[in-house]
Order: structure tokens, then C-alpha cells, then sequence
């Protein structure tokens, strides 16, 4: 799949892409307000929910196509563009008679391939930048699938928005950002846009600017962050939204990152360390290999005494052991544990083959 990177885009877009503004469009009032305070912090692409997909019903679901004369207004006051959620071809047909300059699918969109496919065929013929915000569950293939389809329609202008992923142990944010699945899909398509989405990620506004260097650091394309005039008084994702002066205060705040090394010396330096961090890596391979090798001996012996491959006690035992040596050495538990939670579950793998008389893969 082929994408255009920012400077193609014909908006005369620079790295990083700033995309702000509130949650959902409430009334001419609260729009117009939210726009003139962000134009005041540079902000030229204002974001809006009109339509709001949510959870359970009864729920504040967006005013409509009605906020839409309200947009084509703000725009022409304050020569902005706008960019809006769609989530099926009657949204997408409505916003773009109102001239929307900019779209997204949501994440609840982008886990049904049908209302994906719906979108991209209702597109096919127009050049607009569309995004394509990823899946609630950590589901690449099924983000990349979303935007395969939009490229097969005949788009060409096509970004992707980390939003986060649902996991019902994280307690700190509100949708787990697991990095990880962000960089893989830049790695897989790297001339795609990508932008992060901070506000959805954390879910409360005093974990935005965390998330947004992060992001800056990881060398994303841009943010798309939700900003209200009063967010204590939104209609919805209140806790989350920044006032238009808070979101200046915040972008003026993050360090930008170069992508690269110009100089030599650094550079040089920089390949020395990895060379380094090559080396240890092959060390882990051989102590893993070592210790599946010990796993192999112990799935041996319980097998010739008729012994349950899982054990309870041990597992409490290795999952408590390991994150308190890593604390002890300085290293993030929480890691340690997720770590140690694959390395068991191979070592049951490994075992179970064994009870079974299974050859070991090697």
C-alpha cells in the first residue's frame, strides 16, 4: 500500500500535524468560542464529533447534522479546516456536501470490515485526506485491513490515528497505548501519516502531555487532541479535554526530536551503543535457550512421575521472585512481570509437548 507523506498533502501541512478541538459540537455558541481560542494558539485544523458512536444508549450521541451549518460557519470566519468523524456512507455523503476538509473512522467503525468496506466504496472518486483510528482491541491486522480497503477504493490520502487499545488491567489509562503495535504498523507502511491521539489514551487531562512526548519522541506525524472552551461543563469526555489556552500552554511545552544524525561523531557513537545492545541481545537468546532447555529436563521429570504440568505455587513464586529482583536492580516490574508471563507460558508449551509424547519444535 502506498500512502502520500505530509508534504504532499496539498494543505500546505508540516510535521508535526495539529489537530484540536472539542469532543463533540455542542451549539454554535460553544463552537465558535472553542475555534477563536484555538486559532489564537496556531491551531488551523479544528476537530469535531458530530456524530458520536457510544458505548450504551441514552448516552450523549452528538447533535447531528445540524452542527454541520455551524461548521461551514467557523470556517469561513476563521479560515480553518474541519475534520469529523463518519462511520457510514450517510455521514460521509452529508459531510462532504458541507465541505468537511478532513475525515476519520473511528475505532468502533474500524472493527467492522463491512462498515469499513461501506466507507471506502461511498469515497471512491474523492480526494480527501481520511484517517483511519485504530481498532479498541490490539487487533494490527485488522487496522491495516481498514486502511487496505480505503486504498483499494482508489484513496490515496490516507492516515492512521493511535488512539489506544481497551484492556481491562490497565488502571492508569483509559484505553492501554501498547506503543508497540503504533511503530509496528510505521515499520509495515512507513510514508504513513501517523498521529496520536493522547486525549483518549489517557482519558484525563493531566496524562496528555506525558502521552503527547511520547509520541513526539517516537517520531509520530502529529496529535489530535480534544479542546473546549469550558471542559469541566462538555457534554461528553469532559475529564479529558483541555481548555484552548491549557492545549497552547502544552504543545509549546513538548520537544520536538530529530529523526536523525547529521553529525559523524554522533553518529558513530550512536552504532557503537547498538553494536553493544546486538551483543547482550544475542546473550539473552542463549540464557532463554539454556533455560527452555532446563524446562525440557523438569517437563521430562514430571512427566515420568505423573505430575501436573502446572503448578500453581510456582507460578505465584516466579511472578512475585522476578518483579521484586527487578525492582531490586532498578527495573521496571510491571515489565518484568509481562516478560516472565510469556516465558511461562512457553515453558508450559514446551512441557505439555513433552507430556504428550509431541516432538519439540526447535
Amino acid at each position: 500500500m502506498e500512502t502520500k507523506t505530509l508534504d504532499r498533502w496539498g494543505m500546505n501541512l508540516q510535521k508535526p500535524l495539529i489537530i484540536a478541538g472539542p469532543c463533540s459540537v455542542e451549539t454554535p455558541e460553544q463552537l465558535d468560542r472553542t475555534v477563536a481560542g484555538l486559532v489564537d494558539q496556531g491551531v488551523r485544523i479544528i476537530r469535531g464529533g458530530v456524530w458520536k458512536p457510544r458505548t450504551r444508549p441514552g448516552n450523549f450521541e452528538g447533535v447531528g447534522a445540524i452542527a454541520l451549518p455551524w461548521i461551514k460557519e467557523v470556517k469561513e470566519k476563521y479560515g480553518v479546516k474541519f475534520a469529523i468523524e463518519v462511520a457510514n456512507p450517510n455521514h460521509v455523503e452529508q459531510a462532504l456536501e458541507a465541505g468537511i476538509d478532513l475525515l476519520w473512522i473511528g475505532a468502533r467503525t474500524t472493527v467492522n470490515p463491512f462498515a469499513v468496506q461501506e466507507i471506502a466504496d461511498s469515497l471512491k472518486g474523492v480526494d480527501i485526506p481520511i484517517f483511519v483510528k485504530n481498532p479498541v482491541n490490539p487487533d494490527l491486522a485488522l487496522w491495516i485491513g481498514a486502511l487496505e480497503r480505503l486504498d483499494q477504493a482508489g484513496l490515496k490520502r490516507i492516515g492512521a490515528i493511535h488512539r489506544g487499545f481497551s484492556n481491562f488491567n490497565d488502571t492508569k489509562y483509559r484505553n492501554s497505548p501498547m506503543w508497540q503495535l503504533p511503530i509496528e504498523l510505521k515499520t509495515k507502511i512507513p510514508n504513513l501519516p501517523l498521529l496520536n491521539d493522547p486525549s483518549h489514551i489517557g482519558g484525563k487531562r493531566d496524562l496528555l502531555f506525558d502521552i503527547a512526548q511520547m509520541a513526539y519522541d517516537l517520531n509520530f506525524d502529529g496529535l489530535i487532541v480534544e479542546s473546549h472552551i469550558d471542559p469541566d461543563k462538555a457534554w461528553s469526555d469532559a475529564a479529558q479535554q483541555l481548555t484552548p489556552d491549557a492545549f497552547g500552554a502544552m504543545l509549546k511545552s513538548l520537544k520536538t526530536r530529530n529523526s536523525g544524525l547529521e553529525n559523524p561523531i554522533f553518529k558513530h557513537q550512536l552504532e557503537q551503543l547498538r553494536e553493544q545492545i546486538d551483543e547482550v541481545d544475542r546473550e539473552l537468546l542463549e540464557v532463554l535457550t539454556r533455560r527452555m532447555s532446563l524446562v525440557e529436563q523438569v517437563g521430562e521429570y514430571k512427566k515420568s512421575n505423573n505430575l501436573t504440568v502446572f503448578q500453581i505455587e510456582r507460578w505465584k513464586k516466579v511472578f512475585k521472585t522476578r518483579a521484586d529482583w527487578a525492582e531490586s536492580m532498578n527495573v521496571n516490574p510491571e515489565f518484568i512481570k509481562e516478560v516472565f508471563k510469556l516465558i511461562h507460558t512457553e515453558s508450559i508449551n514446551k512441557q505439555t509437548e513433552i507430556m504428550e509424547g509431541r516432538k519439540l519444535e526447535k
